[in-house]
C-alpha cells in the first residue's frame, strides 16, 4: 500500500495539517517514520483520524476518544464498556441540556421583560448581570 504525506492526510480525513500535528502530540495516531525529507503515513491513519472526528461529534472529549479507540483495538474488549462510557456522555449532555433550557428560559423572560428603548436605568438584562439572585438563572 502506498504512503500518504501529512497534507494528503488532512484532504483525505477533512481536517487540517495542524489537526493531525495535534492528534500525533496527543497519542491518538502514532507518529509516522520520517522517510528522507518527509514523513510518510499508512493508509489507515485516514480511517482512524474518521473514528475520531465522529466520535467527536457525538460529543465525546479526547480522553474519551482515546478509551474509545483502546477499546475498538483490544479484542477483550466488551460491548458494556464502550455502553457503560456512551451511558456516562449521555447522561452528561442531558444534564448541559437541562442547564441550556434554564437558561433560555430565564434569557427568554429578561428579553421579554426589556422595552428596548429609553436609558439602561431599570434594564433587566443589565439588572439580572448586576444582581443576579434577584432572577431565577440556577446553573
Amino acid at each position: 500500500m502506498s504512503k500518504l504525506t501529512i497534507g494528503r492526510v488532512a484532504q483525505s480525513s477533512g481536517v487540517g495539517v495542524e489537526t493531525v500535528r495535534f492528534y500525533e502530540r496527543k497519542g491518538l495516531i502514532e507518529q509516522p517514520i520520517a522517510q528522507a525529507t518527509f514523513r510518510e503515513y499508512p493508509p489507515e491513519v485516514i480511517e482512524r483520524i474518521q473514528f475520531i472526528k465522529r466520535a467527536q461529534q457525538l460529543g465525546f472529549t479526547l480522553a474519551e476518544v482515546k478509551q474509545l479507540l483502546g477499546f475498538a483495538h483490544k479484542p477483550s474488549s466488551s460491548k458494556q464498556e464502550v455502553k457503560q462510557l456512551a451511558g456516562r456522555k449521555l447522561i452528561e449532555i442531558r444534564h448541559k441540556i437541562e442547564d441550556l433550557q434554564r437558561l433560555e428560559s430565564t434569557l427568554a423572560s429578561l428579553h421579554e421583560k426589556c422595552s428596548g428603548r429609553g436609558t439602561l436605568s431599570g434594564c433587566p438584562i443589565i439588572e439580572s448581570i448586576i444582581s443576579p439572585d434577584k432572577y431565577s438563572c440556577h446553573t
